[in-house]
């Protein structure tokens, strides 16, 4: 028994910010400066009233619609989102009553971040070798936007909202190798919103702006830049190291490398790192942003389409998220 993607299809919510529309509302910044450093011109924002529940609804209904998907062969559901819909139930239950699908199926949701469409993809796999079903329906959807404080220029110019929807079954154009995944608990409060669950359920209303204009808020995303940068930088290449060494295989075996798509700045310093040739390095996010978990999905389903994978073998998925979380994987196409 083999596990293989099947179909990928992505949604993103209508509203669009440009970089220019950023630079309206923070003038000390210009559009040339932040294409040239985060490489990023525009990003998707869900609506006022749209959850990622609603973007994952979308992506699954595109995704049954472009593939022509019998939703009666679907036998699990699983949501990757930080932004669920309630405390309780479940959306990947919501999820299952909003697309119709049977009443005689699993769902999950899992809480990561970028590293999270990995995990997922994972977890499908097991459900497939283990037998428990044929069709996974692997969904990935962010709104990180309503966890931004309005004026956090930084991270708003780097986070998009969007969603994804992949079909992992017993065949396919992408057979599921094997995976490499690590944890450090110890650098969670490096990208983290401190209040909302059970640990400080209030918000603290600690607003406090620094001398460069910039919030921090318990009640908002927090993310530590420089920290963040050297977790990346530090753990990253012997992520891709490792993955590499359990699929038996070398650096110069791999046809493309699809890492998390960050932002420019990260990416780049990522590819010369690890000396990867520039026709070997793929890239997504200008029109996007960093859409955390959906990166990895949206990336593929583009090198799908623009015949990037046409001749290609092995392709090398890696991310690193928050938490510390981190995974890598290798996928196989025909």
């Amino acid at each position: 028994m083999k596990a293989f993607i099947k179909a990928i299809s992505y949604y993103l919510p209508k509203k669009i910010v440009t970089n220019e529309d950023l630079v309206e509302q923070f003038p000390e910044w210009s559009v040339g400066k932040i294409i040239s450093k985060i490489g990023i011109a525009e990003r998707h924002i869900a609506a006022e009233d749209e959850t990622a529940g609603d973007m994952a609804i979308k992506a699954a209904e595109k995704l049954i619609e472009e593939y022509s998907i019998d939703k009666s062969l679907i036998d699990y559901v699983i949501l990757v989102t930080q932004s669920p819909d309630y405390y309780l139930p479940t959306t990947a239950c919501v999820i299952q009553d909003k697309l119709g699908l049977s009443t005689s199926i699993g769902a999950i949701d899992v809480n990561l971040g970028c590293s999270g469409f990995i995990y997922g993809l994972s977890l499908a796999k097991g459900l497939v070798l283990g037998e428990m079903a044929e069709n996974v329906l692997l969904l990935t959807s962010e709104t990180y936007s309503k966890h931004i404080h309005p004026k956090d220029k930084g991270n708003r110019t780097i986070f998009g909202d969007a969603a994804s929807a992949t079909l992992i079954s017993t065949n396919g154009v992408a057979e599921i190798k094997r995976f490499c995944f690590g944890t450090d608990g110890r650098g969670a409060n490096n990208l983290i919103v401190k209040t909302g669950g059970f640990r400080c359920q209030s918000r603290l209303n600690d607003l406090l702006i620094d001398e460069f204009g910039n919030p921090k808020s318990s009640d908002y995303l927090f993310m530590d830049g420089s920290e963040i940068l050297k977790y990346t930088l530090d753990y990253f290449p012997p992520l891709v190291v490792d993955t590499l060494w359990k699929n038996n295989l070398e650096q110069k075996d791999i046809d493309l490398f699809v890492f998390h798509q960050a932002n420019k700045f990260i990416m780049e310093l990522l590819r010369k790192k690890m000396k990867i040739e520039e026709d070997k390095f793929y890239r997504f996010f200008e029109k996007v942003g960093n859409t955390v978990s959906s990166t990895i999905p949206i990336a593929l389903r583009e090198a799908l389409n623009n015949g990037v994978l046409e001749g290609k073998t092995n392709v090398l998925l890696a991310a690193p998220g928050l938490g510390y979380s981190w995974g890598g994987a290798i996928i196989e196409f025909n």
